[in-house]
C-alpha cells in the first residue's frame, strides 16, 4: 500500500512499525455542538483507511478522542447554565449517533481530555524538566525555539506562522508562536490542579499525551499513522508534533494524511461564515447511506463541495447497485470474486483511490446485469454477485441495506404505515376474489407515488420514480 505523507508531500510505501500491525490516531470533535458535514467527511475517509488496512491483513488499532473541555464548551456553559458534564455528555451522544447513522463504527479506544487529566500534567512536568515549557501568568508554554525541526511539518515558514496561528495575546510570551499547555483558570471556570496552580489542558497537549497513553512504542516513531482535516496541520498537528519530539525525543507519527476541505456550494464550511452544515439536517433528508456514499465517492484528499443537485446524481449511482441486488432475488452468496476483491484492493491500496474501487463496482454492475439478460437464472452469478456486494458493505460500507427497504427512503412512518394497511387491504380484496377493489388500491398508491410487486414472499412496494 501507498499513502500520500503530508510531513513529505509525496505517496510512500506504507511500512508499519511492527510487522502486521497499524497504530492510528485521529483527531476528534470538540464536543460543544452538533457533527457538521466536516466531522462526517473525516470520519468516512480515516473509516475508509481504517477498513482498507484491515482487509489487507493489517491489526489495526483505531484511536479517535473527543475534546470535551475548551473554551467553546465553557462558553455553551455560559449560554445555557449547563454543566460541562450535561454538555458533552449530550453532544457525544449525538455524534455517535450522526456517525452511526453514515455506517462509521465506534473506533476501538475513545478517550476524553477529561478522563486525561493527570497525563496531561506529567506530559507537561516532563516538558518542564527538559526545559521545554515555561510559566507565565495566565499559563504554562511551549518554548517553540526548543525545537529545531518546528514547522518542518506543515512547510510554513517562521513569519508566516507568527501570522496564522491561533496564538493567546500574551506580551509576555518569549515568542509569538509559543503556545499554552496549561491555562489558568479564570473565577467560576471548570479547574483542575496542576502543580502550576488550578486551570485545564491547551487543545494542543491533549491530543500527545493521549497518544503517548494509548499506542505509543519505542520506536523512532510513536504511531504509525495520525489523521485528521486539513484544517488542524497547522497550528493543531505542527504543535503535536513539536511537544512530542521534545518530550519523548520520538518522531509523533510516521505518516500523517490529512482530508480536504468541506464546501458548502463552493465555499468553505465555517461557522463564522454561517453556512456550516449539521449532518443531521442531511440526515433528515438522505438516508445515511446517501450521505455516506456521497462523501466517499471524492478522494479524501481533495476538497469537496457539497451540493444537493451532486448528492442526488451520486444516489443514482448508488441506485444502480440496489437495482442488481433486488435482481438477484438470492438471500446468501457464495465466494466473493478474486479478480473483483483484487481489482478494489489494488485501488485503494494506492493511497484510498477511490474513484478507481467505484469504477470497479460499476465495472461488476454493467457485467452482472448483462449476464442476467442473457440468462436470468444463472444460479452461479446471482450467489458470486450477491457476495460481491456483501463484501462491498465489508469493505466501503455500501450495499448491505435490504434493496425494497433502499427504495423505500423518502416515506414518513406515517405515510408508510397508510401503505401497508392499503397493501393488506388490497390482499384481503383479492383473496375474496374483488379484483376491483384490488385495482382501485394499487391505483390509489400509484398516485400516492408508490410502487407495488406481488411476490411469492408477498407484496412489496417501493417509492416511485428512484
Amino acid at each position: 500500500m501507498v499513502i500520500y505523507n503530508t510531513a513529505r508531500k509525496e505517496k510512500e510505501r506504507f511500512v508499519p512499525l511492527e510487522d502486521k500491525r497499524v497504530r492510528i490516531y485521529v483527531c476528534g470533535p470538540t464536543v460543544y455542538d452538533d457533527a457538521h458535514l466536516g466531522h462526517a467527511r473525516s470520519s468516512v475517509a480515516f473509516d475508509l483507511l481504517r477498513r482498507t488496512l484491515t482487509a489487507l491483513g493489517y491489526d489495526v488499532t483505531f484511536v479517535k478522542n473527543f475534546t470535551d473541555i475548551d473554551d467553546k464548551i465553557l462558553k455553551k456553559m455560559a449560554e445555557t447554565g449547563k454543566s460541562l458534564e450535561a454538555i458533552t455528555t449530550h453532544y457525544i451522544r449525538r455524534y455517535k449517533e450522526d456517525m452511526h447513522a453514515i455506517g462509521v463504527p465506534d473506533p476501538d479506544i475513545e478517550p476524553r481530555a477529561t478522563e486525561s487529566i493527570d497525563d496531561i500534567i506529567t506530559f507537561i512536568e516532563h516538558l518542564m524538566q527538559k526545559g521545554c515549557a515555561y510559566v507565565i501568568s495566565d499559563g504554562v508554554y511551549f518554548d517553540t525555539s526548543k525545537d529545531p525541526k518546528y514547522l518542518c511539518l506543515s512547510h510554513r515558514h517562521v513569519d508566516e506562522s507568527q501570522n496564522i496561528a491561533r496564538v493567546e495575546g500574551s506580551s509576555e510570551k518569549r515568542d509569538p508562536k509559543d503556545f499554552a499547555l496549561w491555562k489558568f483558570s479564570k473565577a467560576g471556570e471548570v479547574a483542575y490542579e496542576s502543580p502550576w496552580g488550578s486551570g485545564r489542558p491547551g487543545w494542543h497537549i491533549e491530543c500527545s499525551a493521549m497518544i503517548k497513553k494509548h499506542l505509543a512504542t519505542d520506536h523512532k516513531y510513536q504511531i504509525d499513522i495520525h489523521g485528521g482535516g486539513a484544517d488542524l496541520l497547522f497550528p493543531h498537528h505542527e504543535n503535536e508534533a513539536a511537544q512530542s519530539r521534545c518530550e519523548s525525543g520520538h518522531y509523533l507519527a510516521r505518516y500523517w494524511m490529512h482530508n480536504g476541505f468541506v464546501q458548502i456550494n463552493g465555499e468553505k464550511m465555517s461557522k463564522s461564515l454561517g453556512n456550516s452544515f449539521f449532518l443531521k439536517d442531511a440526515l433528515k433528508v438522505y438516508d445515511g447511506e446517501v450521505v455516506r456514499f456521497y462523501l466517499l465517492s471524492t478522494h479524501y484528499r481533495a476538497n469537496f463541495n457539497f451540493n444537493e443537485e451532486d448528492l442526488l446524481a451520486s444516489k443514482k449511482r448508488l441506485d444502480r447497485l440496489y437495482r442488481l441486488k433486488k435482481r438477484l432475488a438470492v438471500k446468501s452468496g457464495s465466494a466473493v470474486g478474486k479478480a473483483f476483491k483484487k481489482a478494489l484492493l489494488d485501488a485503494l491500496s494506492d493511497d484510498l483511490n477511490i474513484s478507481a474501487a467505484l469504477a470497479v463496482v460499476d465495472e461488476m454492475i454493467q457485467h452482472a446485469n448483462e449476464s442476467l439478460d442473457e440468462n436470468s437464472k444463472n444460479k452461479a452469478l446471482k450467489k458470486e454477485t450477491y457476495a460481491n456486494i456483501a463484501y462491498l458493505d465489508e469493505l466501503l460500507g455500501i450495499g448491505g441495506s435490504d434493496p425494497f427497504r433502499y427504495f423505500q427512503q423518502g416515506i414518513d412512518e406515517e405515510m408508510k404505515q397508510e401503505i401497508e394497511t392499503l397493501i393488506a387491504e388490497r390482499t384481503e380484496a383479492k383473496k375474496a376474489k374483488d379484483f376491483a377493489r384490488s385495482d382501485a388500491i394499487r391505483d390509489k398508491l400509484t398516485a400516492m407515488g408508490i410502487q407495488i410487486m406481488d411476490t411469492p414472499e408477498g407484496t412489496l412496494w417501493e417509492k416511485s420514480g428512484q
